[in-house]
């Protein structure tokens, strides 16, 4: 059994014994007192049932307390209204738990009614209102922090969704930034191949498949990651043929670590993009991924570009600025993006975030599935 309150609970065997330490407190006070100054001492029993009597009524009372301060509470800025209301309850609560314990006593007392009342008034009057403004005090406390803790999740929970609002945001941007550059590729080829513009077309179609199907989270694995990149490489080695020598190295202990979804392709389409997109002759574009010291750390090289001097190691564009603000918004300064020069050609895109593994089945889609990434192995 629960007794409620305000807003907490609290067992019944743990609430009768809090209120039994403070009788057998009071009662012992009491008998003291008189041990030093009364002129008699009575029986520890006959203090411990006059204090039980008083504390227990209490007890019974404390939660009709905490419902008349809930219905009428003391707010800042402190009004002569409200504390005269609570000063005339304390008053009617503390005349009702003396006239109880009044007429509990007189079961135990040889006296009537009249007179354990005016013993009670005597001995209890100052003690009750005080218990009912501690009663109060305490009530006001536990509401402020069951407020302060509801006001803390709310704020958590709207800056969660904030961040989430966010990273959709960032999501959607890539999406049709990556659907338009492709279709592109397609229109390119449409009059030189027209068969390897029909493939690059169910490769797109099963691609943007899988994204409806499986992007509803933030996060999927490596493993689903290198998968969906396997077919956007297939359509960019439709689209430049032998130009593009694309390769993925995947360390077998790091398929499993969570990744943000859509991290790779903007990243190696920015590879692609810098490379063979702008200069002539072939590129070799690597994709490397690696658990390290308690962080994934995934490259992106390619060896046909640059970096301009004086530009800035954190990179530019909407494939990257949108990769680092999702890395961001997902992990703060545990994850990191940059940019490094190749010697004696090329450029490095490094990713380091923290390595956590994801539970996930391994599909993409009703069709055929990508070839998995094995560790270790390169896939051309």
């Amino acid at each position: 059994m629960q007794i409620q309150l305000g807003d907490t609970s609290i067992g019944l065997g743990r609430y009768l014994t809090l209120w039994s330490v403070v009788a057998l407190a009071f009662a012992v006070q009491h008998m003291l007192f008189d041990a030093v100054v009364g002129p008699e001492v009575w029986s520890p029993f006959d203090y411990l049932r006059w204090s039980l009597i008083q504390w227990f009524t209490w007890a019974a009372l404390a939660p009709w307390v905490f419902r008349l301060s809930a219905r009428h509470p003391i707010r800042p800025p402190l009004r002569l209204r409200g504390l005269g209301r609570q000063a005339l309850l304390s008053v009617g609560v503390t005349a009702l738990a003396l006239a109880i314990g009044s007429a509990v006593s007189t079961l135990f007392e040889p006296s009537g009614f009249a007179q354990q009342l005016v013993y009670f008034v005597g001995q209890h009057a100052a003690t009750g209102l005080l218990t009912y403004w501690a009663l109060l005090a305490i009530q006001h406390s536990l509401h402020f922090r069951a407020e302060q803790s509801r006001r803390e999740l709310e704020a958590s929970r709207l800056a969660r969704e904030l961040a989430q609002s966010r990273l959709q945001v960032l999501k959607t941007q890539l999406q049709p930034h990556f659907l338009f550059n492709t279709l592109h590729a397609i229109v390119t080829l449409l009059d030189e191949d027209q068969r390897s513009a029909e493939d690059m077309l169910l490769r797109l179609s099963e691609l943007l498949r899988a994204f409806l199907e499986d992007y509803d989270g933030q996060e999927i694995s490596l493993r689903r990651e290198l998968d969906l990149l396997e077919l956007y490489l297939g359509i960019q080695r439709k689209r430049f043929q032998d130009r593009l020598d694309a390769r993925i190295y995947a360390d077998p202990e790091a398929l499993d670590c969570a990744v943000p979804s859509l991290l790779l392709q903007p990243l190696v389409e920015n590879a692609i993009r810098h490379g063979i997109g702008r200069r002539v002759g072939a590129d070799r574009v690597e994709i490397e991924c690696r658990r390290e010291d308690g962080e994934l750390r995934i490259e992106v090289r390619n060896h046909n570009s640059e970096l301009v001097p004086g530009e800035s190691a954190q990179g530019h564009g909407i494939g990257l600025s949108n990769t680092r603000l999702r890395l961001r918004e997902l992990y703060g300064e545990r994850a990191q993006l940059r940019l490094d020069a190749l010697w004696p050609q090329g450029v490095a895109c490094r990713i380091a975030l923290p390595a956590r593994d994801i539970d996930e089945e391994v599909e993409i889609a009703d069709g055929e599935a990508a070839p998995p990434a094995d560790a270790g192995a390169a896939r051309a």
